[in-house]
């Protein structure tokens, strides 16, 4: 296969993060007929369809493989700007899959250093969130170059190092504690008990209470809170139990704000940060240190800091 052209991958990066012609015409300042038609001559290079044009409209398989390609290239293309003292254009930037947890609590404070470096630099940064048990999918699918996944197993092509055990602790209000369940949660009241839940992906709860009572498989009531900070201001107000990170309710507990329920029980979650492997020598630069691998040393080194040097066995 000839060298493929970096105009046609730039599109297909863009028509999958817009998911509409129009829309990636807009992000990359062309007409919507240039889009298609450096679409359809990257697809005949290949021999093959890149995008459905469905609404939304969504990358083949193929696509898929040639957008994790365009993700690499753009990243490489981005170190050689920044080695050349310029700025990166506009649409350029590195997205990585975090999960709200970590987001919430000691992904910003590792990342700030870089994000302050990089309003000089001109580099763009993507943060997308998942639950950190699909963050991998991103990964896969080539939407983003690096994630913090559960994930031990590294895909081919990729790098993997652990980052640390996040603990997850179950919490209630004082008046919660005292009014519902009777100064405490048992296997006797539990049931009757609504459970605040992130989302559908969200298992913490049911794994816990399994931990903590014994139980196998237990039905809960479920009330959805999908944001860390409001999840944590939703247990405080007394609309449930919560089991959440006990990075983000530790200085609630340590006012009195909430209360730890069976505190020496807690669901352990092992977190892993998964890269591409970006060749510094493709940069023309050896011993330059790639972006992404910076962004991956500071998530690792913030990750050491927050959660402690306890490690996943």
């Amino acid at each position: 296969m000839k060298d493929l052209d970096s105009a046609g991958l730039d599109c297909l990066a863009a028509l999958a993060d817009e998911r509409s012609f129009e829309r990636a015409a807009e992000r990359l300042s062309i007409t919507q007929s240039a889009v298609s038609q450096r679409l359809r001559s990257l697809e005949a290079q290949v021999g093959q369809l890149l995008v459905v044009r469905s609404r939304p409209l969504r990358l083949t398989e193929g696509g898929k493989i040639l957008l994790r390609f365009a993700r690499q290239l753009q990243a490489l293309r981005s170190d050689v700007v920044r080695e050349l003292g310029e700025r990166a254009a506009p649409h350029e930037r590195i997205a990585i899959a975090v999960n709200a947890d970590s987001l919430a609590t000691w992904v910003l404070p590792a990342l700030d250093p870089l994000v302050q470096r990089g309003l000089e630099e001109g580099f763009g940064l993507e943060l997308v969130v998942d639950d950190q048990d699909f963050t991998h999918d991103w990964l896969r699918q080539g939407e983003v170059l690096g994630c913090v996944s559960t994930v031990k197993q590294a895909l081919r092509g990729c790098v993997v190092q652990p980052l640390g055990v996040m603990r997850y602790v179950a919490v209630a209000s004082p008046d919660f504690v005292k009014n519902h369940l009777g100064g405490e949660l048992n296997a006797g009241n539990f049931a009757h008990q609504p459970f605040l839940v992130f989302n559908r992906k969200d298992d913490a709860q049911a794994l816990w209470v399994s931990k903590a009572l014994g139980v196998r498989k237990p039905r809960l009531r479920e009330r959805f809170v999908p944001s860390s900070e409001a999840y944590t201001r939703a247990v405080c107000l007394g609309w449930g139990i919560g089991v959440t990170s006990e990075l983000l309710v530790r200085p609630f507990i340590k006012s009195g704000a909430l209360v730890a329920l069976q505190p020496q029980t807690s669901v352990d979650v092992a977190l892993y940060w998964h890269q591409w492997k970006l060749e510094a020598q493709a940069l023309g630069a050896p011993g330059r240190v790639a972006l992404l691998d910076q962004i991956g040393a500071a998530l690792a080194a913030g990750a050491r800091s927050a959660l402690g040097k306890r490690q996943p066995g």
